[in-house]
């Protein structure tokens, strides 16, 4: 089975509410048992017109337990305390290689 991955776009406009989110999230991430392999960081588009402000990637062990960590009450709770605190969140779940293909 693949793993999948979350991919997030997001804009900080409160940062001190931000930090509540912060907080919260990743207790979330680990109970679904999903991992950070970026959160922030140094970034550049090399192609396109694509202008991220800040980019967190997770990884899940399916697509079924990415979409039930986001469905889990612990992470509604995460998310309620980010309310307001983004200009904007894009968050998308994919589907990775099968490696066994």
């Amino acid at each position: 089975m693949p793993t999948a991955y979350i991919i997030v776009d997001m804009k900080i406009t409160d940062a001190e509410q931000y930090k509540q989110y912060m907080a919260a999230a990743p207790a979330a991430v680990k109970a679904a048992g999903g991992e950070y392999l970026v959160r922030g960081g140094r970034h550049e588009t090399l192609e396109g017109n694509w202008q991220p402000s800040r980019i967190a990637m997770l990884r899940f062990p399916s697509f079924e337990q990415a979409k039930a960590f986001y469905d889990d009450e612990m992470y509604r709770q995460a998310r309620a305390k980010r309310a307001g605190a983004t200009e904007f969140f894009n968050m998308v779940v994919v589907e990775g290689v099968d490696a066994s293909i």
